[in-house]
């Protein structure tokens, strides 16, 4: 096997052995399962750029040179042709989509094999592999073989071209056959998961190959956040036609996130029915019955038969969220009962619907809270439930998908009220957790000016003094390693429902980084109170430098310590989530006064060595 980062840089000889230039990229072609490598491009003197034919030119190659069959002289420029692509330049280091995983990686090296003298594109290295290797081969031997000592393998994780989408190449002058293809083949569902992983640009550059229909599924699928920006991005008649293909109930959520202006020029772009639909759901409150329900309902009268129910559900219908359940009406919409879509088919073409009729409906009104429109769903198994006024006149339904999302965003409401935890992991995180449990500032300092206006009559120096000094602000640091805990049991709830849960030693640094700011954070605020309390202690008058020493003392401990606690906070989500998965129990309370007995000790035995190693930090004046 050869890799592209080996090839590279390699020299290029001619038929008489002469060196003429260095690889610096190959093109293949990209109409075929495992591309054939079609040119070669190098550098010959003075850095002259060449490209040429491989099929014509090339003799022979390996990892360490490629051999042309002609002299230097008799060379031909070549040129790249619209299905080809260089692998260096458009694919190296690139993020693209694995269509087979569903998510967007970074290539890291591409990986070529060698057929009957020609070399195909077998596909992109998007591990830790490919990383490696293009920092030195022998830094990748390096690592295997230590990982080799602990009983593991460094694996290699391959993506076939076939299952490859390019995201970071304007495509609009090259026709790939395989370029966006994948991503019309996917469920708008799996779509959105790849939107949801790239940048603003990117996903504009996605919404420009996809067809207006599948955009408007895909949105429909994405979370809140990403559904008004994707939208604002658009021209504005693109966004109306699309906006005017997805159920009004997603539409209206849609054009409820926009700037006024923005809503209304799309407004006014749409159909009538469509702007009209739109523009009731948005005179709903929001999170109620009325905000989350759809208009579009079948309805039908009494005096009807089976065979022409099932007419106008072919005729007038076909474009309706849900038409598991016909709704009966007399007069100006009132209800009068609803026929499911079983006992239709299963009656007899002359049957008149006032026949099947069932009068015990379950409804809602517009106003109700759509926590309790899900749950009444869910008690009585209904895919779809009517919300009527006060009159009785029927407004629309509330179908099951939109009663599960609701379901899911009270759950992760409910789980974040419970465990403390806010949406955001890594360093972004820290400031959510900071503000949340910005009261533990106001502790640090209570307790650290606590701590020293308690030992003013202490000739700082002594090892017993530190210690007393060190076990007030301890407490911080043990209320830290219990809000810890409960992260890390939040997360064993979480990774539950992940199809591909985040690595270890990605979690532990993302963690670190969060706990290292927190501690940081922490430790300022500690700092500075112990300068401005040791200063002005009226029994031990310290010099400015010996003030600010101790405080660095105390806000390094802080800082180091927190960071300590979060990392055993991510060891012992792990250890959860994997006697979770053995089907066996985990203490909240346990993990708790294990972090925060690690918190507590890892302080103390910090505080007391750092003191022990500094040179006299307070000298007393007498």
């Amino acid at each position: 096997m050869i890799y592209l980062s080996q090839m590279l840089g390699k020299p290029v000889v001619d038929a008489a052995g002469t060196e003429i230039g260095t690889i610096s990229d190959v093109a293949i072609a990209t109409g075929e399962v495992f591309p054939r490598v079609t040119s070669l491009a190098f550098l010959g003197p003075d850095k002259t750029p060449f490209m040429l034919s491989w099929r014509k030119y090339v003799e022979n190659f390996d990892s360490e040179r490629v051999a042309l069959n002609v002299a230097g002289a008799d060379l031909r420029f070549s040129y790249l042709q619209p299905d080809e692509v260089l692998l260096h330049r458009d694919l190296l280091n690139k993020q693209i989509v694995d269509t087979q995983g569903m998510k967007v990686v970074r290539v890291n090296d591409l990986k070529l094999s060698e057929s009957r003298n020609q070399l195909r594109l077998l596909g992109a290295e998007v591990g830790i592999r490919g990383v490696l290797r293009g920092v030195h081969p022998v830094l990748e031997r390096l690592v295997e073989s230590l990982v080799r000592l602990v009983g593991k393998s460094l694996g290699e994780n391959l993506i076939a071209w076939n299952y490859m989408d390019l995201l970071d190449r304007d495509l609009s002058h090259v026709q790939l056959s395989v370029t966006h293809k994948r991503l019309h083949e996917l469920h708008p569902a799996d779509v959105a998961d790849i939107l949801e992983q790239l940048s603003a640009t990117q996903r504009g550059n996605v919404f420009e190959h996809l067809e207006n229909a599948q955009a408007a599924e895909a949105i429909s699928e994405l979370e809140d956040e990403y559904q008004a920006d994707v939208i604002d991005d658009l021209g504005n008649q693109r966004a109306s036609d699309i906006l005017g293909m997805m159920d009004p109930d997603d539409a209206a959520d849609v054009i409820g996130d926009l700037s006024y202006d923005k809503a209304e020029t799309l407004l006014r772009l749409m159909g009538v029915q469509e702007a009209r639909s739109i523009r009731t759901l948005l005179g709903y409150k929001e999170n109620t019955a009325g905000g989350i329900m759809t208009p579009e309902v079948t309805t039908v009268h009494e005096d009807m038969t089976a065979e022409q129910v099932i007419e106008h559900l072919r005729a007038e219908s076909a474009e309706h969220e849900s038409i598991y359940y016909i709704y009966v009406v007399e007069g100006d919409r009132h209800l009068a009962g609803v026929v499911s879509l079983r006992d239709l088919i299963m009656s007899a073409p002359d049957t008149r619907v006032s026949d099947i009729l069932s009068h015990d409906v379950i409804t809602v009104l517009a106003d109700e809270d759509q926590e309790d429109v899900a749950e009444t769903m869910s008690k009585y198994d209904l895919l779809a439930l009517p919300v009527l006024d006060e009159t009785g006149r029927l407004l629309g339904i509330v179908t099951v998908d939109d009663a599960l999302e609701v379901m899911e965003e009270e759950s992760a409401e409910d789980l974040e009220l419970a465990t403390g935890r806010r949406t955001g992991v890594g360093v972004r995180g820290v400031w959510r957790w900071v503000s949340r449990d910005g009261w533990l500032l106001v502790w640090s300092a209570l307790f650290v000016g606590l701590a020293a206006l308690s030992n003013t009559d202490i000739r700082f120096g002594g090892l017993g003094e530190a210690i007393a000094v060190a076990l007030i602000p301890a407490l911080v640091v043990m209320r830290v390693a219990e809000d810890v805990s409960s992260h890390a049991m939040a997360r064993v709830i979480e990774s539950e429902d992940e199809d591909s849960p985040v690595r270890l030693w990605r979690r532990a640094l993302s963690d670190g980084a969060s706990g290292l700011a927190v501690g940081a954070v922490l430790g300022l605020v500690a700092s500075g109170v112990v300068a401005l309390v040791a200063r002005g202690v009226a029994v031990v008058e310290l010099s400015y430098a010996a003030a600010f020493e101790l405080a660095g003392l105390f806000g390094f401990s802080f800082a180091l310590v927190v960071m300590l606690v979060t990392l055993a906070g991510t060891l012992a989500g792990e250890f959860a989530a994997r006697r979770g998965r053995e089907g066996k129990r985990v203490s909240l309370v346990a993990v708790s006064i294990v972090l925060m007995t690690v918190g507590a000790v890892s302080f103390i035995g910090i505080f007391l060595a750092v003191f022990e190693l500094a040179d006299t930090l307070l000298v007393p004046i007498t």
